[in-house]
């Protein structure tokens, strides 16, 4: 739900900040007094486009802020997740319209694209009026309408997924046959280089190996040298290391058999005599194994070399000549099966189409039923809503295809298909007795689509996913019986959504959960729109305008508190 508003600096509204609450929340006005102005910057939370001439003069950009409780909402926590932007139970969306002409767009205050923002309020808002963001005008959403009722998700579910296996299935074939005169014209050229790289055969981490044994061996004289010179120094000489610590640590011994102060300090002499007698071993021992051949210095060199010039050709690094060597194998391999591989992709393809046909065919049979439950309850809730004499029906359609490796099909037929199944589904209205039934997208009045609106959403009202549902001119062609009527019917919606209704009629606005005024001030030569929430008083008297005129009389203070259920005075 819509928990606040704030808008800044928008058209005639210089700051106004809206909480709004559960149920039915009303807002009523003069005409001229902003209402629209409302509607539109709520728009823009949709993605609707926006001109800096909205901006107010005097200032540098005009702000529309909403925060929503979207606690539970999984749709909106898996499309904030998918873009990296932290979910949290309530939901920030924020546009600023620069003067400059710049929109910037914020989701929980991280910058967002506009695609994003409008993907996020369309999750949220449905707004129904005369407003470009009117999902019943826009037919490809009359099937989801639809499969709101219907109870067969799981073949939905699993109609989608097998979709997408079956069109990147496609999408990999037609990539084969783009590149299938390039892939078979290469071929010699992968034969070549994979035999080259295999003529070395290079191996992960051989490079940093050979280079640590270049470095040994290039400096094998040193190395002996320096070895000999730590030998003797240590334990060859008549007065190495080793012979002196022996004299020192007999003396020590000696004196600790005397004076016991000696016997740490003897223990100690031990250690160093053993540890000069390993160095001595270890370098001796490391002496004996110096090759002072030249074959395994050029052999390796020859390797390095070999290494090397894999390196410039195939990629700068041992990892990425590797790389490059399993790609040409499995290119090579591709050349060589190609009509192969793409026999088995056109097989796989073809049972995907069946499989497909069959899944979309029961989605098709259950969808049927549906619409026919809906058209007579359709009927009958435009009949309680005053478009009496109204046909309902939706239309079912499958069409067939010519292009057999993107259809689906179904009993031998190819047919075009959608992320839903293979039908096209377009709801079609009369609205007077005698016309013939149109498309429903075609209907002029932004009132009688309203209607129309509310009648579906009544129905679809349980299964409905969006929270807020907002009504713009619910009101027009409609007064008395029938306006009671539509108030009746959006107060009952309001059970299982947050519901925003402009209206210029008692009957409705006396339903109102939470009813707001929307008027025009002067100030220092400036007009501005302002917004109030209305006490339970102040309903009464707001409501009696709407009977009685400006000039509110007490007839139309009784009549207001008589819509509005009040008997106590």
């Amino acid at each position: 739900m819509l928990m606040s508003l704030q808008i800044r600096d928008y058209a005639l509204i210089e700051n106004i900040h809206i909480e709004f609450g559960r149920g039915l929340n009303i807002i009523t006005g003069e005409t001229g007094a902003g209402k629209s102005i409302l509607i539109e910057a709520l728009g823009l939370l949709l993605g609707e486009r926006a001109s800096n001439q909205v901006v107010r003069k005097g200032a540098n950009k005009s702000v529309v802020e909403g925060i929503f409780d979207v606690a539970g909402n999984s749709k909106v926590e898996t499309l904030l997740k998918e873009n990296e932007i932290e979910f949290y139970s309530e939901l920030i969306l924020r546009r600023e319209i620069s003067l400059k002409g710049s929109n910037r767009c914020f989701i929980n205050d991280t910058p967002a694209p506009l695609t994003l923002v409008k993907d996020a309020g369309n999750l949220l808002i449905d707004m129904h009026g005369q407003h470009e963001h009117q999902s019943l005008l826009r037919t490809n959403t009359h099937i989801e309408f639809l499969d709101e009722l219907g109870e067969y998700d799981d073949e939905l579910n699993a109609f989608i997924l097998k979709r997408k296996e079956f069109v990147a299935l496609i999408a990999q074939l037609n990539d084969l046959k783009e590149k299938e005169s390039k892939i078979k014209a290469e071929r010699d050229i992968y034969e070549f280089q994979l035999k080259e790289i295999d003529e070395v055969s290079p191996v992960e981490g051989e490079e940093e190996q050979l280079k640590a044994e270049l470095n040994i061996l290039e400096n094998s004289e040193k190395l002996l040298e320096l070895c000999s010179i730590v030998f003797e120094c240590a334990y060859d000489l008549e007065d190495s290391a080793h012979n002196l610590l022996v004299k020192i640590n007999n003396a020590l011994n000696s004196l600790s058999q005397i004076d016991k102060s000696f016997e740490e300090i003897a223990k100690e002499s031990d250690s160093a005599v053993a540890i000069t007698s390993d160095i001595a071993d270890f370098v001796r021992s490391y002496k004996d194994k110096i090759d002072l051949e030249d074959s395994r210095l050029e052999e390796i060199r020859e390797r390095l070399a070999s290494l090397n010039m894999l390196k410039k050709r195939y990629g700068g690094s041992l990892e990425k000549v590797i790389a490059n060597r399993d790609q040409l194998r499995s290119k090579l391999d591709l050349a060589v099966n190609f009509n192969e591989k793409t026999e088995e992709l056109k097989a796989s393809i073809e049972k995907f189409r069946n499989e497909l046909g069959l899944v979309a065919n029961q989605i098709s049979g259950k969808r049927k039923k549906v619409a026919y439950k809906i058209k007579s309850e359709m009927e009958k809730t435009l009949d309680y809503l005053g478009i009496s004499s109204a046909s309902f029906k939706t239309e079912i359609a499958n069409i067939e295809s010519t292009n057999d490796v993107n259809s689906i099909k179904l009993n031998g037929k190819a047919y075009k298909h959608n992320p839903r199944g293979f039908d096209e589904v377009e709801f079609f209205i009369s609205t007077n007795i005698g016309e013939d039934l149109k498309p429903l997208a075609k209907i002029a009045s932004g009132g009688e689509v309203s209607r129309i609106m509310l009648a579906l959403k009544t129905i679809l009202a349980k299964s409905d996913k969006l929270p807020l549902l907002i009504f713009d001119e619910i009101d027009t062609g409609v007064s008395g019986r029938i306006a009671q009527k539509v108030g009746q019917s959006l107060k009952d919606l309001s059970k299982f959504h947050q519901i925003i209704a402009i209206t210029h009629l008692p009957q409705i606005a006396s339903l109102a959960e939470h009813h707001f005024s929307v008027k025009k001030v002067e100030s220092q030569d400036r007009v501005a729109s302002t917004i109030q929430k209305l006490s339970d008083q102040e309903r009464i008297t707001e409501v009696a305008k709407l009977i009685s005129g400006e000039n509110v009389t007490n007839a139309g203070i009784e009549s207001a508190r008589q819509l509005m259920g009040i008997t106590d005075k």
